[in-house]
């Protein structure tokens, strides 16, 4: 019996299921996903620099972070985001998150993803990390341009 050839060449084998989306991709290229060890230092570096933030300036309720909190949630986005989307956000394992791309996105889809994550993807929601006064102000910078990190080299 001939079986279909996938775009490798190779032949699917019989009763596995096919690996599919980002995570097959990444072990197609041989990347290993990362382990319940990594998520956890991961997270743990992450929540702990979250809650050492202050929360938000007292600007009349407009819901615009601190500027202590603004670099915490740059730092957030570069470090832990660039970790799939690149270190410079132009694309990795996740898709690039440059402003010719965050063009083609409404603003409230951006906060949606940032908050709640892309279901079936790698892509995680990090509402338990931010609110949406810091979701909606991560999509308006991606919307603009990422800010770099302070202190960082171009």
């Amino acid at each position: 019996m001939d079986h279909p050839r996938s775009a490798f060449g190779a032949s699917p084998s019989r009763g596995r299921r096919q690996r599919t989306g980002a995570a097959g991709s990444a072990a197609a290229a041989g990347l290993r996903p990362l382990n319940a060890a990594h998520k956890v230092v991961r997270g743990s570096v992450l929540l702990g620099a979250v809650l050492a933030a202050p929360a938000l300036a007292a600007d009349g309720g407009a819901g615009v972070p601190a500027p202590e909190r603004q670099q915490v949630l740059v730092r957030m986005v570069r470090q832990d985001c660039g970790s799939c989307h690149g270190m410079r956000l132009t694309g990795g394992l996740g898709p690039a998150l440059t402003v010719e791309r965050m063009r083609e996105w409404p603003l409230e889809s951006l906060v949606a993803t940032v908050l709640h994550g892309r279901p079936g993807t790698p892509m995680p929601g990090w509402r338990s990390l931010i609110d949406e006064h810091d979701a909606l102000w991560i999509a308006q910078q991606l919307k603009a341009g990422f800010p770099a990190e302070p202190g960082a080299r171009p």
